[in-house]
């Protein structure tokens, strides 16, 4: 089996609910213990293994940018850009269609998790046309559950995903371990040039091509609020590890 060395993460959304504390910038820019989220991000990809980076960019985007220039992060990071970021997250997601052609790690921008997770998911073995969701069958440890995306299980398949769902057994962390064929099931999905991740998995899931990974214990937290960002703060101590930094190749 091929190593999973690229990740591609969608940071291009406008962050409304947390544009409160974000003085102007964008939500990937927001501090969380001294240091941007979108720093936390890669570099906790990085330790799972992880050495190269797409990153789809919208609101705010020379922002972004320029913080990537020159910093110090060890990785190989590219920036895609999303003019259409006011739509949801599968448009984001197929703007990087032409940087993916193999197996890859799927990660949300202000999705905090632990490395031990996305060193798990994305050991597994990985089926032609599939994709593997980490999920959180701790469903009364969630910070806000009505934001929560629900995902409904039968074994290791997925029946059923979104927020809306009323029969639900585990929650959606925000980490896919994805085969190319996703963005196929995304272009399926659209409807009027817009679609939502959720959509393509659903397009999955009726192939029977969707399975999920239980995370066990592992930690992770959407920090898509002030309250939320808040609760990290608790929710991770002890959890959050020392995170050198080296130098970066930037293409943005």
């Amino acid at each position: 089996m091929k190593k999973v060395n690229q990740c591609l993460i969608l940071a291009a959304g406008n962050g409304t609910r947390i544009r409160t504390i974000a003085g102007g910038l964008p939500k990937p820019l927001v501090d969380f213990r001294g240091k941007p989220i979108i720093e936390h991000i890669v570099q906790r990809a990085h330790r799972a293994g992880i050495e190269s980076f797409v990153i789809v960019v919208g609101y705010r985007s020379d922002l972004i940018r320029n913080w990537f220039e020159g910093r110090s992060l060890g990785v190989s990071v590219t920036c895609v850009e999303n003019p259409d970021y006011h739509k949801a997250n599968g448009v984001s997601a197929l703007k990087a269609r032409s940087a993916i052609h193999e197996n890859f790690l799927l990660l949300m921008a202000d999705h905090l998790f632990e490395p031990e997770t996305a060193e798990t998911l994305i050991q597994q073995p990985l089926g032609s046309d599939e994709v593997i969701l980490a999920v959180d069958p701790n469903i009364d440890r969630i910070f806000d559950l009505d934001d929560a995306t629900k995902v409904l299980r039968n074994g290791d398949r997925i029946l059923d995903i979104g927020k809306k769902i009323a029969d639900y057994d585990a929650l959606d962390t925000g980490m896919f371990l994805c085969s190319p064929a996703l963005f196929d099931r995304l272009e399926l999905a659209t409807k009027e040039g817009n679609c939502s991740l959720s959509d393509g998995m659903r397009q999955l899931i009726a192939e029977g091509r969707l399975r999920a990974l239980e995370i066990g214990e592992g930690r992770w937290q959407d920090l898509d609020t002030p309250e939320a960002l808040a609760h990290a703060e608790t929710f991770f101590d002890p959890y959050l590890h020392h995170e050198p930094t080296h130098e970066s190749v930037a293409s943005v």
